[in-house]
């Protein structure tokens, strides 16, 4: 095979998807920490998910539209380090290949150059022994197979083959791999893709039914409020789904009208605009209307209908739809009036007592996610939308999500947007403390940066396997005190783990100690834990909060 057409890219992406679907589940148990929240293989997944989703609706590609809609699709879903990186390396390979007809091995290898060049660019500090490590050696060899052979199978089989051996040795680039026995996660899922993709340029047999896939938080996000409408028996009757195939991409005021009428004449809305086409789902008692709208901005495909209620509700549900609809209305033309403020803030916490702290030291928008669920750029753009400010501070609170934050300032142009490096929850609160006034963005942004230096965080929760990791043994349900740095305590009990970890965090300069308990705490238990940090460490002021949070027990800072 010496070309590779637009019809055969599309077949080979989507296999790759499916094949890193197929995987995510093994790609999550690789991640270094044994904590329930391995989350690398499902950020890739929902990342590469929301660009097939799009690629799958491409009816007669080339190689333009494919190139489109495979980075704008993945750079809107991507989730985490691990899905911002494979965002960029799609979109790196997609500048390449976009003006091609076919491609060569030499076009396949330069467009592996790039995606490269583009992933490390969007790194502020790349780390080798990761999935730029292993993506690096594949262009690499890329490269030189191009040298020796036009046969673009042969080119990928020995392009696999030397990135199987680049993952086989990350373990030796970075010890914390090397400890725990595993190779790099994301450099595994990106494998995935690459295994995928060639089983379908080679023929073999790859479904992909986009109506199965999982919508976005952002989707979600947008049919809340018809959720609450739903519990009230106010139910739209018809579901209905199309492709509107354009002769140009609709402006933006055209496409924000669009969603304002389908907003009058139904719910639960999702409309993703492209160069070339916009794709529709609505739930509405007019699926009529819907396409007449949509008919005056060009063909329709792929239009799907059906009903979700009896022929006798609906006239019930008309009369609701109309004060839903109004309502909707009201507040979209209040949002509109509302005036911009000079300062605006949004953080990314997850349990409702941390909610209510950052509320409460004036945060506008919360994020929900963290580790169990990194928010998605698309995420991050919509909380933007929501608050009305002229310069914007985001608190990521997680080292997984900073890459996100980034990618939506990169995306925002009427808007200043200050994406402040909180790695932790305490952080965050400690940056949001110190934010003053007065200052310039860029001299709180210093002070934030400088404040959050004092604080050390740690994070007590359970072992789900049993694996080795900083020197210390750990069994499959232990008690893990996980610190800035790494693993500080393990043991049987929460309590006695926590505080063995206080100990390794408290010195001679600290002052202060907070306590976030979680879901799976009682106040009497936390009370217990004050206690004896109050005890054990007499020289500190300690003081608890009720956090929320899952999965971890206690999150605790030390100032």
């Amino acid at each position: 095979m010496n070309t590779i057409d637009a019809e055969m890219l599309k077949n080979a992406f989507l296999a790759g998807a499916k094949n890193l679907e197929a995987k995510k589940e093994w790609i999550n148990e690789l991640n270094v920490f044994p904590v329930p929240d391995g989350d690398t293989g499902t950020n890739m997944t929902m990342t590469i998910m929301a660009a097939a989703r799009e690629v799958a609706a491409i009816e007669s590609p080339d190689m333009k539209s494919l190139a489109k809609a495979i980075s704008s699709g993945s750079l809107r879903g991507a989730r985490g380090n691990s899905g911002v990186i494979l965002s960029q390396l799609f979109r790196g390979f997609t500048k390449e290949i976009k003006e091609a007809d076919t491609i060569t091995a030499a076009v396949l290898a330069n467009s592996f150059v790039r995606a490269v060049e583009t992933a490390y660019k969007a790194v502020m500090k790349p780390k080798e022994g990761t999935i730029l490590t292993v993506a690096k050696g594949m262009a690499d060899k890329a490269v030189e197979m191009a040298g020796q052979t036009e046969d673009i199978i042969e080119l990928a089989q020995k392009v696999i083959e030397h990135g199987d051996f680049v993952l086989s040795q990350t373990p030796e680039m970075l010890p914390v791999l090397k400890q725990a026995g595993v190779v790099d996660s994301g450099g595994q899922g990106l494998m995935e893709v690459m295994k995928g993709a060639l089983d379908g340029l080679m023929g073999r047999e790859i479904t992909f039914d986009k109506a199965e896939t999982v919508p976005s938080q952002r989707s979600e996000a947008k049919s809340a409020a018809g959720a609450a409408v739903e519990e009230a028996d106010i139910k739209f009757g018809y579901c209905t789904e199309f492709i509107i195939n354009t002769a140009r991409e609709l402006s933006d005021e055209e496409e924000q009208g669009f969603k304002q009428y389908l907003e009058s004449i139904g719910d639960s809305i999702v409309v993703v605009a492209d160069e070339e086409v916009v794709k529709v789902h609505v739930h509405t008692n007019h699926p009529g209307l819907a396409f007449e709208k949509a008919l005056t901005f060009g063909s329709l495909s792929r239009m799907k209908v059906d009903n979700m209620r009896e022929e006798h509700q609906e006239r019930l549900i008309q009369n609701a739809e109309k004060i839903a609809a109004q309502q909707k209305a009201e507040e979209e033309a209040a949002k509109k009036e509302e005036p911009r403020k000079p300062y605006g803030f949004i953080a990314v916490s997850i349990g409702e007592g941390l909610g209510e702290i950052f509320r409460g030291i004036g945060a506008d928008y919360l994020i929900e996610g963290g580790q169990t669920m990194n928010p998605s750029t698309e995420d991050m753009l919509n909380a933007i939308e929501q608050v009305p400010a002229d310069t914007i501070f985001i608190l990521p609170n997680n080292k997984n999500i900073i890459l996100a934050a980034e990618q939506a300032k990169s995306l925002t142009e009427d808007k200043t947007i200050v994406v402040v490096p909180s790695r932790t929850v305490p952080q965050g609160i400690t940056a949001m403390i110190h934010f003053m006034p007065d200052l310039s963005p860029e001299e709180n942004l210093n002070t934030m940066v400088e404040e959050m230096k004092r604080v050390k965080t740690g994070q007590v929760t359970y072992a789900v396997r049993t694996t080795s990791i900083d020197g210390m043994d750990i069994s499959e349900g232990d008690i893990m005190g996980i610190g800035d740095k790494g693993m500080l305590a393990v043991g049987k009990a929460v309590d006695t783990t926590a505080l063995d970890m206080l100990a390794a965090m408290v010195d001679e300069e600290s002052e202060l100690i907070t306590i976030y308990y979680g879901s799976d705490v009682s106040e009497e238990e936390a009370g217990s834990l004050l206690e004896k940090v109050q005890e054990r460490f007499p020289g500190c002021e300690a003081e608890l909060q009720n956090g929320g949070q899952p999965i971890y027990y206690y999150l605790i800072s030390v100032e």
